[in-house]
């Protein structure tokens, strides 16, 4: 977007208009200020009283962080979340501290450029308690009637200072609500409505750059894996106030609507394509069908023969795939469109090289009788893609299970990890009635992708209490994987070892811990303490990789210090 300006009245915009209006005057605290700060952090009328907020103006880089409050009167009554961000931002401006891809992608190809850390060092923080007024922090005297307004304009201006920000952050490492003694961590901040409508409002921009950068630890820091955002649909979310639904859902919708319209304009076409055909499921509607010619037109195809032979990576089937429209498969199909299309250039929305129009109907949630008329079609259920994964790995659904085992779908022993890590327990629990054996994996065990993958998995302890009691042996060792040569593994033990993991991508980290390694290693890897307390509790043993790394150290090393008394208590 344009330059802005936010004031009380809105926002005064030169060049492209924010779709979003700003009721209040967005503030924010210098990074080098925000640095400074020690303990429980204060809140708005504080800092402003004492010159440490600056409202927003052209040029300057604003750094929004989404978080959960970590009690109901107080964001962060211990400063334990605000010591996490400090020391990622220090790490971040000096160096020590690399963002790489998640998990799942295992690249080392995205990064934060020089110039970016720069900018890091001179630019402002967007914390909600810094930069709204509170109504449970009023100075004696002030008059609650106009700060409950203001504050109520300023909520209602956030998806507005979201399109404003420069770098979106989200603050999750895994901590305990001081009042309801939850956890908290990435997974319930993503079950959030209102962190679900910052984060839409982030990924709908039409900036460039509309990257998500999720810190859980003050050594671990990564983009976010594209599928978390779409398979967390805000019309799904944890509202604390009800009515606030209904208006983040309305925000949201515009959002689409905005970022489908730049597109169309803009390009690229395929995303364009991409939203709008998604668009019915981002929101969890019924989908709805279009004849023949209201598919062309929507989707800037001149012929049916054109959307049928296109090889482009959102192609004529690839837009039914998305829509959910059997109808569409089917004309799609008599014009000799190829129902085995293997994605390309869909990797950036979270859908891989290699994958299959089935597969992509799987990630993306279809209903069953979309798998059903791929299948009818002629799609393989058992083709895999370039790693050997064949569809029913990317289960998302018991639903999806039934359809691909009624079609005779091949079930490898490592089948289960897949549903393990991104599907809810009934799916697991599918696969088991089927007879699927969680102890058959000769190269590990469903819990260890599960643990690795359970960040963003809010049924993670459920669906490992489903795989115990299904005989999964807690204490299997990992097997070296086939993608991970002897040299590749002595390399990146050796990286490693004189970089330091903050500074190692992933790729390398895992590399170099992977084999030999336990569920309870990868639980304390990624700092899961309640995996790590369930799989103590069912005999797991605190023995160590094949580098020699314990679980206790796997945490240490990552900053997982929550974990440590736990840990050290059980190590042999």
């Amino acid at each position: 977007m344009g330059a802005a300006l936010c004031t009380r009245s809105g926002v005064v915009a030169s060049g492209q208009s924010t779709i979003h209006e700003c009721r209040y005057p967005l503030w924010a605290v210098k990074v080098s200020d925000f640095l400074r700060m020690r303990g429980k952090p204060e809140a708005h009328d504080v800092l402003l009283e004492q010159g440490k907020l600056y409202q927003w103006f052209p040029g300057m880089f604003l750094i929004f962080i989404s978080h959960q409050w970590l009690s109901t009167s107080h964001p962060d009554p211990q400063g334990r979340q605000i010591a996490v961000l400090q020391k990622m931002l220090e790490g971040l401006i000096d160096g020590s501290l690399q963002v790489h891809e998640d998990i799942v992608c295992r690249t080392a190809e995205h990064s934060l450029s020089s110039e970016t850390r720069r900018k890091i060092a001179d630019a402002f923080v967007f914390l909600d308690w810094f930069a709204i007024p509170q109504i449970t922090a009023r100075k004696p005297g002030v008059n609650e009637d106009a700060t409950s307004s203001n504050a109520a304009l300023a909520v209602q201006s956030i998806p507005a200072y979201v399109e404003l920000s420069n770098m979106f952050i989200a603050l999750v490492p895994e901590l305990t609500h001081k009042d309801t003694l939850e956890v908290a961590n990435y997974s319930t901040w993503l079950s959030r409505g209102w962190c679900r409508a910052e984060l839409w409002c982030r990924l709908l921009s039409n900036k460039a750059d509309t990257t998500v950068i999720v810190v859980h630890s003050n050594v671990q820091a990564e983009f976010m894996y594209p599928l978390d955002w779409q398979s967390n649909s805000i019309v799904e979310g944890d509202f604390t106030v009800e009515d606030d639904r209904e208006q983040a859902v309305r925000l949201a919708d515009m959002a689409v609507e905005s970022k489908i319209g730049h597109l169309q304009t803009q390009g690229p076409l395929s995303h364009y394509r991409f939203y709008v055909a998604l668009r019915f499921k981002l929101f969890r509607k019924e989908t709805r069908g279009r004849d023949p010619e209201a598919f062309l037109q929507q989707f800037c195809f001149d012929t049916l023969q054109d959307a049928a032979q296109d090889k482009s990576s959102m192609n004529g089937l690839m837009c039914a795939v998305f829509s959910g429209d059997t109808d569409m498969l089917r004309l799609l199909a008599q014009a000799r469109a190829d129902m085995n299309y293997r994605l390309h250039g869909l990797a950036e929305l979270g859908y891989y090289d290699s994958q299959t129009a089935l597969m992509a109907a799987m990630k993306s949630h279809q209903a069953p009788c979309v798998l059903e008329a791929l299948i009818e079609l002629r799609s393989d259920v058992n083709m895999p893609d370039r790693l050997g994964l064949p569809a029913l790995y990317m289960s998302r659904s018991a639903e999806h299970v039934k359809v691909l085992l009624d079609h005779r779908a091949d079930t490898p022993a490592f089948v289960l990890e897949g549903p393990a890590a991104f599907a809810s327990p009934d799916t697991v629990q599918a696969l088991l009635a089927y007879r699927c054996d969680p102890s058959q994996d000769t190269r590990a065990s469903p819990l260890h992708a599960l643990s690795l993958l359970s960040r963003s998995n809010r049924r993670a302890v459920e669906t490992a209490k489903l795989l115990l009691m299904s005989r999964a042996d807690v204490n299997t060792r990992a097997a070296r994987p086939m993608d991970n040569s002897p040299w590749q593994y002595h390399m990146a033990r050796a990286k490693v070892a004189i970089l330091g993991f903050s500074t190692c991508s992933m790729m390398t980290r895992l590399q170099a811990i992977a084999p030999g390694i336990s569920p309870l290693g990868y639980a304390a890897l990624v700092g899961h303490e309640q995996l790590c307390q369930l799989y103590l509790d069912h005999g797991a043993e605190s023995f160590p990789n094949d580098g020699g790394d314990l679980p206790e150290d796997l945490a240490r090393n990552n900053h997982h210090y929550h974990l440590l008394p736990l840990l050290s208590t059980f190590a042999t």
